[in-house]
């Protein structure tokens, strides 16, 4: 059994940076070419002389907010996408919202080193229990385990007794989802009297792997690799078994910059992780994505050459990722604007029981039935459940903060 998945993950780090940078100013060139918003973006820059990190740093990040407008105004990719290059594929809708097409041919996401990596191989039997409705995170595993020439259960999110009473019958080796999802069947299959001791190898993603959890499935005999990923740019950095960071997925150029500039900050700073996707199909030019994440210095023990960052570090906006889903700040305001008692809200999201967990404190004059509004409203517009508590006006912090993040993410 080979070690990588092929040559160009143990790269000599130079020759890789040459043959990245090569590439990049002909690539902007040719985007800038044939997608009109790409054009726009990028008009007056002197994209064939970009050929080196300081070029590329002078062109515009994009970011979330900006790329909404532009898909509201230009619907359904804004101008970004290569359309002519994408019949017959899928659009997918992520919270936002935002909308992704799917990229050409096999693994067009750029999985199959994160899963490789992790310890699939050709001939394994995978539940894959990320969702398939509407958001690509089931396709993008999905695709990936293919190409690598799994077998793929499509599970998706919920029926999980339906879901274990699969696993218990067909017997999967493997197991793709989101961190918390593999525990719940775990333990529900415990309450039910039986054993998932099928499940060896794991990648998760989606949401953070916290230490404890890690360890438990460890004790459970269950192998388990994060991997970093967007539904705009598909895998962008994966665990190997080095356990020593995530190491970037090829073919992507990777920058951190400081939250709120354009501006790439020192090696070892922790800033916002943005990347350039080298997509025929869809590509990405400094796409900013909102997380936090800082570079490692040298390579993995695993042999992989490339750049390593340190994984999720948080987001450098208050966009958090809750049991995999996006809540933004915008869903929290809608909530407020919609109930004239509510005054201010702030969410605060937790761990309980080796799960996410969310509350919305608002403050508010408690009348009869508010409470079980507010619930209502906040499933309504997150699509997650939580809990809602009521405080005085005047007791939240005045600290700005709309969503407030208290995991812990060293324990």
């Amino acid at each position: 059994m080979t070690a990588h998945y092929d040559d160009k993950e143990t790269r000599d780090p130079v020759r890789r940076e040459a043959d990245l940078m090569q590439a990049l100013g002909p690539f902007l060139a040719r985007v800038a070419g044939r997608a009109p918003g790409w054009g726009k973006l990028l008009d007056g820059c002197d994209l064939r002389a970009v050929s080196d990190r300081d070029g590329l740093a002078k062109l515009p990040v994009l970011r979330k907010p900006a790329l909404m407008e532009m898909q509201a105004a230009d619907p359904p990719f804004g101008g970004l996408a290569l359309l002519d290059s994408l019949a017959g594929s899928r659009i997918f809708v992520s919270p936002g919202p935002v909308y992704e097409p799917q990229g050409k041919g096999p693994d067009p996401w750029h999985a199959t080193r994160a899963l490789y990596a992790a310890g699939f191989r050709s001939g394994d039997i995978v539940h894959n229990a990320l969702s398939y409705h509407l958001t690509p995170g089931g396709f993008i595993l999905d695709e990936g385990l293919r190409a690598l020439g799994c077998h793929v259960i499509p599970a998706g999110v919920g029926n999980t007794e339906q879901q274990i009473e699969t696993a218990l019958a067909v017997r999967p080796s493997g197991f793709t989802g989101t961190p918390d999802f593999l525990k719940v069947m775990l333990d529900k299959a415990r309450e039910m009297g039986r054993s998932l001791d099928c499940f060896r190898t794991a990648l998760v993603s989606g949401g953070a792997l916290f230490p404890a959890l890690r360890e438990e499935y460890a004790s459970r005999g269950i192998g388990v690799a994060e991997a970093y990923a967007t539904a705009d740019a598909g895998v962008i950095a994966y665990e190997s078994p080095g356990h020593e960071g995530l190491i970037v997925n090829e073919d992507i150029v990777l920058e951190i910059v400081r939250p709120g500039t354009d501006d790439p900050v020192p090696e070892g700073e922790v800033g916002e992780v943005v990347v350039t996707v080298f997509s025929e199909t869809y590509p990405l030019i400094r796409f900013g994505t909102g997380d936090l994440s800082t570079i490692l210095p040298g390579p993995s023990p695993c042999g992989r050459t490339n750049m390593r960052i340190k994984g999720w570090m948080g987001r450098a906006d208050q966009r958090t990722k809750v049991k995999g889903m996006f809540v933004d700040p915008k869903q929290v305001d809608a909530i407020v604007k919609h109930h004239k008692a509510v005054k201010k809200a702030r969410l605060v999201v937790t761990r309980q029981n080796d799960q996410d967990a969310m509350t919305l404190h608002v403050e508010a004059v408690e009348t009869p039935g508010l409470a079980a509004k507010l619930v209502d409203a906040l499933k309504a517009e997150t699509k997650l459940s939580g809990a809602v508590e009521i405080v005085a006006p005047g007791d939240l912090p005045n600290d700005g903060k709309v969503i407030a993040d208290e995991r812990d993410y060293s324990a």
